[in-house]
């Protein structure tokens, strides 16, 4: 391959399912390293699993993509509509030695292996070197490739290093099923080629097929793309990321509030590195990635990280924007807002917006709000209304009905004020206060929480509470 050949990177995801996080971070690490290089990064949906590669899943993993802000170059290839192409590739290597007709089956078949492995060495088919006869022909066979049967294969991987397989420990993998179906090993190179990818990153669960492939590839004369083996992620326990750490498909961690700029920030730092650098953005992100920067070892996801990472872009983002986030957590939540309301969120949110590190607790943080008056007072906040609290909040009410400057500071010193000019400290009057405008739910600091209501709505929940009969 030539130095001076672009780079062509792909994500070629096969959609069974949810686009998983793992393979979300492998999208991330091709796209950033062909916008590094200045290439291309393209998208290829494997769906050769007919049963299962619906078309609401693959909308799946389209919608996820593009949820964290990855775009692809040019349209998405269907491997599946390939199959004519990838038949032409395999009679190639029939009609050139390089690959052989199979009806090793059955009984025969697992004998051929246990004896394959008794001489120590990969499956080797007695019809490899055997000229089959035309009544064999009509008979259902597979065709396997006709790997060398001695030396090595070397495979030149841009993370792991030169990782070398004996090819006596590589069987005769079958390249097309009995039923004319090209196989993923078979199918994934032909597609490459064609698209004229020339980084391969994929996860290192692919790295002993990458043995395999670098040997077809040889066989049918083209160029070996470089390799790129990333590790896997693993949970806090170092394990694989399974369910039970809350969240492993890209669209659970957009339920669970988080922003997918920071997503995308995370995940880039989850196995890579720039120096110190926790926090940066696309572009800087994409100046400074190198695939050969990817670390050999597992990743863990750690969900403190994530949060400080979501909390950073939280208090970055645009208010208007993260309004309507939030009102989408309240509509899942059976709470539709209203346009007065959302525009209502998105005036204040910017006082909010450190008190949460998920669109989720933002949402919590905000539900006071919109509690309707009459608030409910619940037990606990009823029980600190003595006639003597009581008193309290009503010359508390006439000096607030004074204040001019509502604003968070301003408020948080009168607080202060008042609580001296009454001699007791602020916490004979803020548990009551808080559970009467605040309904129970949790709020910011009181300065801040009366700020967000606005004077109106301050002096209409505290009048409601301390009228006779409340």
């Amino acid at each position: 391959m030539s130095s001076a050949s672009p780079v062509v990177t792909r994500f070629a995801p096969s959609p069974t399912g949810s686009l998983h996080i793992g393979g979300a971070r492998t999208a991330l690490f091709n796209s950033l390293f062909a916008r590094h290089t200045g290439g291309k990064f393209l998208l290829r949906i494997e769906d050769t699993d007919r049963e299962r590669s619906t078309e609401a899943n693959v909308q799946v993993i389209l919608d996820g993509l593009r949820w964290l802000g990855l775009e692809w170059d040019g349209e998405p290839l269907f491997q599946f509509a390939r199959a004519d192409r990838h038949r032409e590739a395999v009679q190639q290597l029939l009609d050139e030695g390089k690959a052989y007709r199979c009806w090793l089956a059955g009984d025969e078949l697992t004998a051929a292996k246990e004896a394959a492995r008794a001489a120590g060495h990969a499956l080797r088919s007695p019809w490899r070197d055997r000229d089959p006869t035309a009544s064999d022909l009509a008979q259902p066979h597979v065709i396997r490739f006709k790997g060398p049967k001695n030396g090595d294969v070397v495979v030149r991987d841009l993370v792991q290093g030169d990782v070398t397989f004996r090819n006596r420990d590589l069987d005769d993998l079958i390249i097309l099923r009995s039923d004319g179906v090209p196989t993923y090993n078979l199918a994934v190179i032909v597609d490459d080629h064609d698209m004229g990818v020339t980084h391969v990153i994929r996860g290192d669960d692919h790295l002993n097929n990458a043995a395999r492939q670098s040997l077809i590839y040889q066989a049918l004369g083209w160029d070996v793309p470089l390799f790129a083996h990333v590790p896997m992620i693993n949970g806090t326990d170092g394990k694989k990321l399974s369910k039970r750490f809350g969240a492993t498909a890209v669209g659970e961690f957009a339920d669970l509030g988080y922003l997918p700029e920071a997503l995308r920030n995370y995940l880039a730092r989850l196995g890579w590195s720039h120096g110190d650098d926790e926090l940066f953005t696309d572009e800087q992100a994409a100046e400074w990635f190198d695939v050969a920067d990817v670390n050999k070892a597992p990743a863990q996801l750690d969900w403190a990280k994530l949060n400080h990472v979501n909390s950073h872009y939280i208090r970055l983002a645009d208010d208007e924007r993260l309004a309507r986030l939030v009102a989408d957590v309240y509509a899942r939540r059976g709470q539709a807002l209203n346009e007065p309301q959302v525009a209502r969120l998105a005036a204040v949110i910017g006082l909010l917006k450190d008190r949460g590190k998920t669109l989720l607790e933002l949402a919590d943080q905000s539900a006071f709000i919109f509690a309707q008056r009459p608030v409910s007072i619940d037990e606990k906040t009823s029980g600190l209304l003595t006639d003597e609290t009581r008193a309290r909040l009503g010359r508390l009410v006439d000096q607030l009905d004074q204040q001019n400057d509502w604003s968070a500071e301003a408020l948080g010193d009168k607080l202060k004020a008042f609580a001296e000019s009454e001699g007791v400290g602020f916490g004979k009057i803020g548990p009551a206060l808080r559970g009467v405008v605040s309904g129970g739910h949790p709020s910011p600091d009181m300065g801040i929480t009366l700020a967000v209501l606005g004077k109106v709505e301050t002096l209409g929940r505290l009048e409601d509470a301390l009228s006779p009969g409340a």
